[in-house]
């Protein structure tokens, strides 16, 4: 149940930014100007990229509080790679406490 939980938590967002991206690839473009960003978004932050994409907006940009749930997802973001790391902590043969 865990592996499970773990893979739709990890695929989750990379599989809606696809999905986002081949319904609606015109905001990808005008939210970003090149194509690297939402790329590396996608691989290495992709709770922050999915949340970019829904709180930008054409006219303004992300600013308010839409900043406080960008914030939010790049911790969330920070949260799932470091419990990964102490998940696997035992793993590692010359890992001390």
């Amino acid at each position: 149940m865990c592996c499970l939980f773990t893979a739709l938590v990890l695929i989750g967002p990379r599989f809606a930014i696809l999905v986002w991206w081949l319904v609606d690839s015109l905001r990808f473009s005008a939210a970003f100007n090149s194509f690297i960003w939402p790329l590396m978004g996608t691989i290495f932050l992709p709770w922050t990229t999915l949340t970019y994409l829904i709180v930008w907006s054409p006219d303004t940009g992300i600013s308010g509080l839409k900043w406080v749930f960008l914030g939010l997802a790049v911790v969330g973001d920070i949260i799932l790679h470091a419990g990964g790391g102490y998940g696997n902590r035992n793993r590692v043969s010359r890992y001390y406490r």
